[in-house]
């Protein structure tokens, strides 16, 4: 990230571009960020201030700049005296400096290419089970693929890979849903949600120790943190179950509903995908370049004062760079606003950008993967049996997705 001397005097403060109706968020909201305050102080959600970043450049730099660092969600906006909060585990986003590096280096390996591998069967099946079952409750042929595919599917993947029992899901759930719908609470209400996770995770966790390990993420890394020297402590075990959770669970589904959107809403891509399946590596890429999976909630905080694009960004400001716009930037992709699912190289920063590049990335790329995949093998002439244009949203949260998702085939 260059800093430039001139400096913008004005102080201006615009809103968070909105949404565009019936859409998974607002990247045609930033055409104008990019071309004219590409660094801007915006109200966020919550009330407080923070710098956009708009333009795939600054965004990219931003996620790996050292000078930027991710604050704690029970910590910000700080508060101090007796309003300061209890402090609480640090999600695996929110780790810095060695205790970060100490972590990743443990847990990375797991969400590795050949780890993977071994879960393909797993997810794939629970895929196949979704869909059989859908069609057997559907002899008309036509079925909504929300309730049945794309809704249930990330939380069995979930469940399946990391060790969460399913059946417990009203337990764990309504404290997910309501981090992740945190614009809408008081910081009392998000604390209480975050500390109920952990205490759950907590629970789950001796329960695992009390039983022994498994082959999922949780026994695994239980049998790591008593290995001899191990460089992973029980709390970080707690933290990894409560990030996974808030990371890959309804931004999952909102992503997987949001992008079987696109393809069925776009017939002659997805035919050339069905005539020609080995392009779905490509094709996953491109989904998640052109389907927002974050709008404007990637919070950093400036450690020092320094300069970009004439705005002075201070210690403390809150620092925001929007995915879902630099992904649209049309000095880093050709024809960005355009869906093209051979599009190659395809550098998107769906998943963030250095350090803090999603750790569950590749776990998203095989789930999203398989559901088109097996949706794909199991009905081939699956399309849309309402127009796109007329499906309801669920607009709940900043996570927005289609409410119904109706097909035929």
């Amino acid at each position: 990230m260059s800093d430039t001397e001139a400096v913008d005097p004005t102080g201006t403060v615009i809103d968070v571009p909105a949404p565009e109706p019936g859409s998974a968020g607002s990247p045609c909201g930033y055409a104008r960020l990019r071309a004219e305050q590409p660094v801007v102080k915006a109200k966020l959600p919550n009330g407080e201030t923070g710098w956009l970043l708009s333009r795939y450049e600054d965004v990219r730099a931003a996620f790996a700049d050292p000078r930027l660092v991710r604050p704690l969600l029970s910590a910000w906006p700080p508060r101090e005296g007796a309003d300061a909060p209890p402090p609480c585990l640090p999600t695996f986003l929110e780790m810095t400096g060695e205790h970060h590096e100490r972590v990743r280096r443990t847990v990375l390996p797991l969400f590795g290419r050949r780890r993977l591998e071994f879960m393909v069967p797993r997810v794939r099946a629970i895929a196949e089970e979704l869909l059989d079952a859908m069609v057997a409750g559907a002899p008309d042929g036509t079925a909504d693929l929300v309730p049945a595919y794309v809704e249930p599917l990330p939380l069995r993947v979930l469940c399946e890979t990391v060790g969460l029992p399913y059946e417990e899901r009203d337990v764990y759930l309504p404290h997910t849903l309501a981090l992740l719908g945190a614009s809408g609470l008081t910081m009392e209400e998000v604390l209480a949600a975050l500390y109920a996770l952990q205490d759950y995770a907590s629970e789950l966790i001796a329960r695992r120790e009390r039983a022994g390990e498994g082959e999922d993420y949780l026994g695994l890394l239980l049998a790591e943190s008593r290995r001899a020297g191990a460089t992973l402590t029980r709390d970080d075990v707690v933290s990894f179950v409560v990030t996974m959770l808030m990371a890959g669970y309804k931004t999952n589904i909102q992503h997987t509903g949001n992008a079987l959107l696109v393809l069925l809403d776009h017939p002659d891509e997805l035919r050339r995908l069905r005539e020609e399946p080995a392009r779905i590596g490509a094709a996953v890429e491109e989904l998640l370049r052109y389907v927002p999976l974050m709008n404007a909630i990637n919070i950093l905080v400036a450690r020092e004062d320094f300069t970009l694009h004439g705005q002075r960004i201070r210690a403390g400001d809150a620092v925001v760079p929007v995915p879902a716009s630099a992904n649209r930037d049309p000095a880093a992709f050709t024809d960005p606003d355009r869906l093209d699912l051979t599009r190659s190289p395809n550098a998107h920063v769906a998943f963030g950008h250095g350090p803090h590049a999603c750790t569950g990335g590749h776990l998203t790329r095989l789930q999203l993967t398989t559901a088109i995949e097996v949706l794909l093998e199991r009905l081939p002439g699956v399309e849309l049996a309402e127009p796109a244009a007329s499906l309801p949203w669920d607009e709940t949260t900043p996570l927005r997705a289609p409410a119904r998702l109706p097909v035929r085939w």
